[in-house]
Order: C-alpha cells, then sequence, then structure tokens
C-alpha cells in the first residue's frame, strides 16, 4: 500500500516532469494586456499566435461594451442557482433558440464549460449496452467521456485518425457487440482538429450510414464561427448540417467567451437537458456571458468581415510559409501547424529563440503528442493580425529553419527557463 501524496511527489505525470524549467515560461506563461496580436511576456512585447480568438472578437469594442453593461446591470452571480432549479431566464432561452436556428436544428441547449459539457453529453447519450466508435486524435474532453463510458462497462472502438477504411471496420465490430448488448452506436469526430488543422472526415462518415446504422456526434469547438458559408461549422462546409445528428460547439474560441452548446432534434435536447449530471447539478452560466454571448452570435452572423477577415490572413500565412518551403501539414483550417524535424530541447530552444530574441510567441508541440523527433509550432491567425504580422513572422520563421538545419538548437537537454 502507498500513500497516494507520496506517489505524486515522485510520478509528476508528462507533462509535470518539465515542472522545474519550464513553469511560467513553456507551461502557464503570463501573457499581458489587452487581448490582441501584440501582447507583453516577461515585460517584452510580443506578436503573439497562441490565442483563439479567430474572429477577433475578444478586445472588440462593442463586445467589451456589451460585456461591462451587463457586468454592471447583473454582476456576475445571477441568476443564482442551476437552472433546473433556479438559475432560468429568458436570455438563456434566447440564446438557446437563436443558436438552434444559426445551427440549423431543432433545440439547443447551452453548457457551461466545453470540456466539462462533452463528457457529460456522452455519458448521457451512452449506456453501457451501447458502443462508442472515435478517431484516435479526438480530444482530451471526448477521451474522458470514454472512459466514463468504459467505467460503466461499455464498449468503445477507436479507430486510425480519418482512416475510413479502418472505420468501417471498427463499426463492424460495433455492430456486432450492439447487437449481442441490445445497443446502438454512437460515432464521434471533430470538425477541426485543434492541432493539425484539418477537418473531420464527414463525408465519408456519412455515407457509412447507408451500410451501418449509427448516430454521429460532432465535436466542433474549432469549426463555429469559422467554418461554412455562414460560419455555421463544419458540417455547414460539408453540406451536410442535416445529417450530423448530434452539433457540439464551444464560445471559448470564435466567440471569445466562457461556455458551449449542443444542439439536436428537440427530444434528443430535452433528453440531454433533464439527464446531464454537469448542468443539473451546477450554477447556471452567469447572466454578463450569456448577454455577451447573444452580442457574439449577432455579430457573428451579421458581420461577415470578421470571418473574411481571418481567412485573409489565415490563407495569405499558409501561401507564405508554404512559398518558402514549409511543411504545415493538411491544415484546412484557419489552424496553421509549422513542421520541423528536431528534438524536444530543440524545441524548447526554438521557442527561447523565437520569444528573447524574436519577439514571436508561438506554441510548441513535441512528443508524446506527435512523433519523436518531430517538432510543431502552431500558430492560430485571427481576424485581428494584420499582413505586417503575417510577413514579419514568416522572415523570422526562414531564419529558425536554417538554424534548425544547422545545428544551432542541438542540445541533450531542455533549457531551464522556469520563472520564479
Amino acid at each position: 500500500m502507498v500513500d497516494i501524496f507520496d506517489r505524486l511527489k515522485e510520478a509528476r505525470g508528462p507533462l509535470g516532469q518539465y515542472q522545474q524549467k519550464a513553469e511560467g515560461y513553456f507551461m502557464f506563461p503570463q501573457l499581458e494586456g489587452e487581448i490582441k496580436p501584440r501582447m507583453k511576456f516577461l515585460g517584452k512585447e510580443v506578436l503573439t499566435w497562441s490565442l483563439n480568438n479567430y474572429l477577433g472578437l475578444a478586445n472588440h469594442p462593442e463586445v467589451r461594451k456589451v460585456d461591462a453593461d451587463a457586468a454592471k446591470e447583473f454582476g456576475m452571480a445571477y441568476p443564482m442557482g442551476a437552472r433546473m432549479m433556479s438559475g432560468e431566464t429568458k436570455y438563456h432561452r434566447e440564446l438557446e433558440d437563436r443558436l438552434a436556428k444559426f445551427v440549423k436544428r431543432e433545440s439547443a441547449y447551452l453548457l457551461n464549460y466545453g470540456y466539462q459539457g462533452m463528457v457529460s453529453i456522452i455519458d448521457t447519450l451512452a449506456t453501457r449496452k451501447d458502443v462508442i466508435v472515435y478517431d484516435s486524435e479526438s480530444h482530451a474532453c471526448i477521451m474522458d467521456g470514454i472512459f466514463l463510458h468504459k467505467a460503466k462497462g461499455g464498449k468503445s472502438y477507436v479507430y486510425p485518425h480519418n482512416d475510413i477504411e479502418r472505420c468501417e471496420k471498427m463499426l463492424k465490430f460495433a455492430t456486432k457487440t450492439a447487437k449481442e448488448n441490445g445497443g446502438g452506436i454512437l460515432v464521434i469526430t471533430e470538425g477541426v482538429f485543434g492541432m493539425a488543422g484539418d477537418l473531420g472526415n464527414l463525408p465519408e462518415i456519412v455515407k457509412l450510414k447507408e451500410k451501418y446504422n449509427f448516430r454521429i456526434l460532432l465535436d466542433d469547438a474549432h469549426g463555429f464561427g469559422t467554418m461554412g458559408k455562414t460560419g455555421a461549422g463544419t458540417d455547414e462546409h460539408f453540406g451536410l448540417q442535416k445529417e450530423v445528428d448530434i452539433y457540439f460547439a464551444t464560445f471559448a474560441k470564435a466567440m471569445a467567451g466562457i461556455g458551449a452548446f449542443v444542439a439536436s432534434d428537440e427530444v434528443i435536447v430535452d433528453a440531454l437537458k433533464y439527464n446531464m449530471r454537469s448542468q443539473i447539478f451546477a450554477k447556471s452560466l452567469p447572466m454578463p456571458m450569456v448577454i455577451g454571448a447573444l452580442k457574439r452570435l449577432d455579430m457573428l452572423q451579421n458581420q461577415p468581415e470578421h470571418k473574411e477577415k481571418l481567412w485573409k490572413i489565415a490563407n495569405a500565412l499558409q501561401k507564405g510559409l508554404k512559398d518558402n518551403g514549409f511543411d504545415i501539414g493538411k491544415t484546412q483550417s484557419a489552424v496553421t501547424p509549422v513542421y520541423f524535424s528536431g528534438s524536444v530541447p530543440e524545441g524548447t530552444n526554438v521557442v527561447v529563440d523565437l520569444r528573447e530574441n524574436h519577439n514571436i510567441f508561438c506554441s510548441v508541440v513535441v512528443y508524446p503528442v506527435i512523433p519523436k523527433d518531430l517538432l510543431m509550432l502552431r500558430i492560430i491567425p485571427t481576424a485581428a493580425h494584420t499582413l505586417e504580422d503575417v510577413n514579419e513572422t514568416i522572415e523570422v520563421f526562414k531564419k529558425i529553419k536554417k538554424n534548425l538545419e544547422a545545428g544551432v538548437y542541438n542540445t541533450k537537454e531542455m533549457q531551464s527557463m522556469k520563472v520564479e
């Protein structure tokens, strides 16, 4: 028998093992100032490419005013209690109705947080008799929902990322298991995969409905507001809104806020509303966030220039990188990964060079998230960026690439950059 605290002191985990060298710099960095492309990091101005503020709404004066006015009128506490008990308002209902119409569903239900909401959606949809089939690169919130499903005795099958042939193979296994259990099948994928920027292969997954009986749950956290003709998401982009059974998106990215929603047929949303423990036993979304979300949704729907500017910047960035010989993978969205060969210590040295000598702040992704000896610098363009920001960044990346090829960043150990 061991003391739990003793184990935690020793086993720091895949991220915690770097705490003594990384905290405050690589992990838990403090970006200061208003949310915009130029912010302060450790007292220096940096060009920031790490924020999911896709439409540039976080610091938009119209949004800031509505947020401030709502906070002044209602405070942060109202409404008190869970919605089922005492936290319901006409504004919550109005936001749900407008979201449902926007994504072309019968009904929608607000959620306090995206991560928490997805876990609870999966828990509510799938009983132990049901089977889940999911993409291998699913977000952590999906994985936690599946772990909870397994804890109840449920079965799940994973297929390699966007591999439709293997997806079908897993559906065959799932069909056999579901028939034996007297259950159903839930297929979960993402609209935009937030790390590499590629899209879930919705058209091919939907085609499999002709051969197999299953429902689709789409996590479109990065697609809502950025994809599709009107910004209604990745299923709109593919023209498959009727075929995607349950649509989920958050407010934490294009909407630059807190919260999320799930949309589907009215009877399904009602079932979720009356059974999702994460919402039944949690305080209602605070009024300033609800009023603020109504304003953001209004801008998303009626001011298309924000999405147009996002794509102007994203297209210029991605074209410039490709024209200069950079590998940006298979991205089909605004998310822009830049791949290099290199080790974990080299990756951290690249970040230090970018931040200290070139005043560029972006995130680095290394093993085990991606294969060994591969580095990924993840760039998130927004409508608030300019073409000058794009050109500046590409010029810096050209220098970084030369340094990597010359072995400038090649060290055996990660340098300590811990901020005390």
